[in-house]
């Protein structure tokens, strides 16, 4: 049974306390995750995200992904780990005015 309070607990659980708190009306939720410093990160998790596997994995992800960035640590590995190990070509040359008015 998908049971998203519990993935979101068990994504967290071994590093920081993991607060969930209902916080609107349409089901959104706050997670909160602290350690000994205090809050280490918080986020804003909607009804859609947490319902839908996929984009709950998203979530987890880039949570992580801003603690690394923050802690200064593991992002490169972290970045590889969520990709895949795949990244994206750099597109090079140059843009011109009417290229941009067609975005």
């Amino acid at each position: 049974m998908y049971n998203p309070f519990q993935i979101l607990t068990d994504a967290f659980q071994t590093e920081f306390r993991v607060n969930l708190s209902l916080v609107s009306p349409d089901g959104g939720i706050m997670l909160t995750l602290t350690n000994e410093q205090g809050v280490v990160a918080r986020r804003m998790i909607s009804a859609a995200q947490r319902n839908d596997p996929v984009r709950l994995k998203r979530v987890i992800e880039s949570v992580r992904l801003g603690i690394a960035i923050e802690s200064g640590n593991k992002v490169g590995e972290l970045l590889t780990s969520m990709t895949g190990g795949h990244v994206a070509p750099v597109r090079t040359g140059r843009v011109n005015a009417a290229q941009i008015a067609r975005i």
